[in-house]
């Protein structure tokens, strides 16, 4: 293999990882919007969302875990943070959610909702999959978590080398 055909090959992977992690982020970006903005609405008129989910079954406790589920995954999908984490979490609330909430098929609307759910669940159990991608604050972390392994391996290596250095020589350790 040349050196243009190895460099076009680099090229090309380089191209598909950058397309990929570009997708990743638009994708965690849409996902998350539908929550936050949600979340925020729910959060910015609690009394009255609050009177109307318990008109739906839903109490307090319950609702306040909605809102801060909501938020919470949200910005876990959106900055990249325990990525896999709140996808799975806003995965199972939406399936729950299609199953509790949207099951009057002969209602066109709520069979709408119950597939948008479904949906939407589909493609947060995707993300859990995949992950957030190196546009991500989970892909900063586990690089800094690297380091600090590597760091501490070669501090271990250090005293070891030390150690036996200091029993040849016959100092006391």
């Amino acid at each position: 293999m040349t050196l243009n055909e190895r460099a076009a090959k680099l090229t090309g992977l380089a191209a598909r990882l950058y397309l990929r992690d570009a997708a990743l982020l638009a994708g965690r970006l849409l996902l998350s919007l539908i929550f936050l903005h949600e979340g925020a609405t729910l959060a910015s008129h609690f009394e009255g969302a609050a009177k109307a989910m318990a008109a739906l079954g839903v109490g307090l406790p319950l609702f306040i875990a909605t809102v801060a589920l909501q938020l919470g995954a949200g910005l876990s999908i959106a900055t990249g943070l325990l990525t896999r984490l709140g996808a799975i979490g806003l995965g199972l609330f939406c399936l729950a959610t299609a199953m509790l909430f949207h099951t009057n098929f002969a209602s066109q609307n709520e069979l709408l909702h119950f597939e948008k759910d479904l949906a939407i669940s589909g493609g947060m159990f995707v993300l859990a999959a995949a992950g957030a991608g190196r546009v991500s604050l989970d892909w900063l972390l586990a690089g800094y978590l690297r380091q600090r392994q590597r760091d501490k391996e070669m501090v271990a290596a250090l005293l070891a080398v030390e150690n036996q250095f200091s029993m040849e020589v016959g100092l006391p350790v």
